[in-house]
């Protein structure tokens, strides 16, 4: 073998190893192509969560949204980007993200202009549907917070969705929440230092110690405060793990954007 042919291979055996070790500490989104549940939390009915919605890819469960008005819907931006208008619909009033409830085709998807799929900054899109929603005990629309209304250290929130139980799990179709409290911002940013991810449109939410949190399925899907929808889910490393809490999308940093594009 000759030294260059040898220099070549050594040198992409540590790119490879590189890659691999930073690989483990990029941002795990929190979408699937099959509905799992919450990490650590319980089974609930839709009635406690109204404003909850399963965002459908060609009639299978992908990712969670909240209900603004009869017209729109809030998701993330990562459940939509690049996928295809005709694929998306969305369930509403059922506990089951596979049964029950009412499906709308989605007419129209507002992606943030600021979204950007590396850094998954900016993670929001509105969704308009096809016809408007009816309104019920177990169907209600979710309060939002003014722009840049402040969310305390350590408030207690619920986020809710059909994730999985952890990281990689079987399905479950059943509702869950988890009851969350949020992080301190600069906690937050040194948690994910490695990642140099964490901005002013997003923050975290869990407990030091891991054990509850949104996983794969849940993406999209509410946190909400004392009524409010403050956070949509988005990222974070692995689910549930300790030092490593969920990061969910900012929703009071965006607030004007939410009203300008659809009246809400």
């Amino acid at each position: 073998m000759s030294f260059k042919i040898a220099a070549v291979l050594v040198l992409l055996t540590m790119v490879a190893i590189s890659v691999e070790s930073k690989s483990r500490f990029l941002p795990r989104l929190r979408y699937t192509t099959g509905g799992q549940r919450i990490v650590g939390g319980f089974e609930i009915d839709v009635a406690e969560t109204p404003y909850q919605v399963s965002l459908r890819f060609f009639e299978n469960h992908g990712c969670g949204g909240s209900i603004l008005n009869s017209k729109w819907v809030l998701t993330a931006a990562h459940c939509t980007f690049q996928v295809p208008l005709s694929a998306l619909s969305v369930r509403y009033g059922s506990s089951l993200h596979a049964f029950g409830g009412t499906v709308v085709p989605v007419k129209r998807v507002v992606e943030h202009p600021g979204y950007n799929p590396t850094t998954i900054d900016y993670d929001f899109s509105l969704l308009e549907l096809e016809s408007e929603v009816t309104f019920s005990e177990v169907v209600r629309p979710v309060a939002l917070p003014e722009q840049d209304e402040p969310v305390e250290d350590g408030t207690l929130t619920t986020v809710s969705g059909w994730g999985n139980t952890q990281s990689d799990s079987e399905s479950n179709e059943v509702l869950r929440a988890a009851n969350v409290p949020t992080v301190n911002q600069q906690e937050c940013v040194d948690a994910y230092a490695i990642h140099e991810g964490v901005t002013d449109r997003m923050l975290c939410a869990g407990y030091k110690q891991g054990g509850k949190d949104a996983c794969q399925g849940d993406s999209g899907g509410p946190l909400v405060a004392e009524g409010k929808l403050v956070g949509v889910v988005s990222w974070g490393y692995g689910c549930a793990k300790a030092g490593y809490p969920g990061v969910y999308s900012r929703v009071a940093s965006v607030r004007d954007w939410v009203r300008e594009n659809s009246g809400v």
